[in-house]
């Protein structure tokens, strides 16, 4: 099995990276033949996508002649979808900057999400290039919507989990777990932080519903609507709250606040 980590914090220490590691710690124990594939959108060397990554784009995408330099940008784009069409699994640890998402991940979207690479166009409808069964999207914010905004309601998470789940479901991803961490920066930070370890651990002994399911029955697969399961920064809490949602939920939306 074959995972890729997508690492949206430029800061090693950062409680999203801590998460997914615990994530990735106990996951690796449970799948012996697991080859984690690590992509840090501040240490990979992304190509800009300007003028001469569009002119690649397109031409790549028409099957036009291109320049050596255009041709150049888009070996480095096939190379980085390839990535996403050789996963079976996705894991995203993402911080909430200004209410969204770092912009290095969204070069990393614009870069790899190309027509017939991520997603197909067949003049009429999109649909999706990958089948990967599973993604588990950890998104980390230091306050919470406890934290008012002067004459304006608080998006929350909605800018940021709302675009990110949107896109995995697009380029083919069946079921996508969210885990949401809140009040990372401030006095509750070592409760929640350490909860959403625990939780994250937990998650590891998901299984997919290809998994769970007789492979006759495979084709029939239906996206669901997720649950919200909620909970509050205590060890005991969270642990029986996930167990409940791994028994019940293909997909979950888990908030530690």
């Amino acid at each position: 099995m074959r995972l890729l980590s997508i690492l949206a914090s430029p800061r090693p220490e950062s409680v999203s990276a801590t998460i997914v590691d615990a994530f990735l710690s106990e996951y690796r124990q449970r799948k012996t033949d697991l080859v984690i594939d690590t992509l840090n959108v501040w240490m990979e060397s992304l190509p800009e996508f300007d003028a001469e990554a569009i002119g690649a784009k397109y031409k790549g995408v028409s099957g036009a002649p291109m320049t050596a330099a255009e041709q150049k940008t888009w070996e480095s784009i096939e190379h980085l979808a390839s990535r996403f069409q050789n996963a079976d699994r996705l894991v995203l640890g993402v911080p909430m900057w200004n209410f969204s998402y770092p912009y290095k991940l969204k070069q990393l979207i614009d870069l790899s999400c190309q027509r017939n690479l991520l997603f197909t166009f067949d003049g009429k409808a999109y649909g999706p290039s990958l089948k990967i069964d599973k993604a588990l999207v950890v998104y980390v914010r230091g306050q919470s919507e406890e934290a008012g905004i002067s004459d304006l309601d608080s998006p929350g998470f909605t800018y940021l989990s709302g675009y990110i789940d949107f896109w995995l479901r697009f380029i083919g991803v069946q079921e996508v777990v969210t885990l949401t961490v809140e009040h990372t920066w401030d006095g509750r930070a070592v409760d929640t932080i350490e909860t959403a370890r625990i939780r994250a651990a937990e998650l590891a002994s998901w299984r997919t519903r290809s998994d769970r399911a007789p492979a006759a029955s495979q084709a029939r697969r239906t996206v669901e609507r997720p649950r919200l399961c909620r909970s509050v920064p205590r060890a005991r809490t969270a642990r029986s709250c996930a167990q409940a949602t791994l028994q019940d939920c293909n997909f979950a939306s888990i908030t530690i606040t």
